[in-house]
């Protein structure tokens, strides 16, 4: 019960987070992720829940080309302090509007991936699902402190 109160209250919080977006578009930084001639470096900060645990929001930049020809895209990352039981949460923006939320478990070596459809083809007829420029928000429940734990 008290793990499903925590989720409930994370998931709230990144909720609430995610009308937030203006932070991820800080400049000047440097980075690898490349969108209209600009480069993005993952951003990342760590809201606590309680004295254990924490909420850590990274901010990355997904850009889907306009001729792109690939069907699927995807969130992937390793948490190395996860606290098991917690999801990872993803939501994807187009101009601070909200275009897609998910969650995915986080494998026993710390690991995660997400796969979206970047195009979805139908008898012949393809459409465009994601084209353009995104923010993606990745929330990760995390121990706060690491050495402490035994």
């Amino acid at each position: 019960m008290n793990k499903f109160v925590i989720f409930l209250s994370i998931l709230t919080l990144s909720i609430l987070l995610s009308f937030s977006a203006d932070s991820a578009f800080a400049h000047p930084h440097s980075g690898q992720i490349m969108i209209n001639n600009h480069t993005h470096e993952p951003q990342t900060e760590i809201i606590p829940i309680n004295s254990m645990i924490g909420l850590e929001k990274s901010t990355i930049f997904f850009h889907a080309p306009q001729a792109n020809k690939l069907p699927w895209g995807f969130v992937e990352g390793k948490v190395a302090n996860h606290v098991e039981g917690y999801p990872v949460i993803i939501q994807i923006f187009k101009n601070n509007h909200a275009v897609h939320f998910a969650q995915t478990d986080i494998g026993d070596d710390g690991i995660y991936e997400y796969k979206f459809r970047v195009l979805n083809s139908d008898k012949g007829h393809t459409t465009k699902i994601f084209e353009g420029d995104y923010s993606v928000k990745i929330f990760k429940v995390v121990y706060l402190n690491q050495e402490n734990l035994i």
